[in-house]
């Protein structure tokens, strides 16, 4: 079976997650330029502040990146099942989605409840990987 075929799903996830990665840039922007913040400058920590939620958005999506890329790649090298990988990457995608929604917000509780499956969903990448 060609790898590109039987790993279509995961590797739609990772375009998906590009597309929410650069959402999510989008929205930091245009709320920077609405508030009227300085390119460069330091965004205050202040979570009552929607500019500092969308910046950590940003950030906290870009420190897990390469962890989603680097599992999903783990799993197609190792002959994970497909089907599986496939789930697992988009369960991580539409947690990242929910956490970003959930944190634009200020849903503390929600988007700590998500973050967790987004955790769990890099895990499962994980054991499919070694498992194959």
């Amino acid at each position: 079976m060609d790898v590109a075929l039987a790993y279509a799903g995961s590797v739609l996830a990772l375009g998906a997650m590009a597309l929410l990665m650069l959402v999510q840039l989008l929205v930091a922007d245009v709320i920077g330029i609405r508030a009227k913040h300085v390119p460069g400058t330091p965004v205050l920590a202040d979570h009552q502040s929607l500019l500092f939620r969308t910046t950590r958005t940003v950030a906290n999506t870009n420190e897990s990146i390469a962890v989603f890329i680097l599992a999903i790649l783990f799993c197609i090298l190792s002959g994970a099942s497909p089907a599986y990988t496939a789930y697992a990457a988009w369960a991580f995608v539409l947690s990242r989605a929910l956490y970003a929604v959930f944190y634009y917000c200020n849903l503390q509780t929600l988007r700590s409840s998500i973050f967790a499956v987004a955790i769990l969903s890099l895990v499962a990448m994980l054991i499919l990987g070694f498992s194959a």
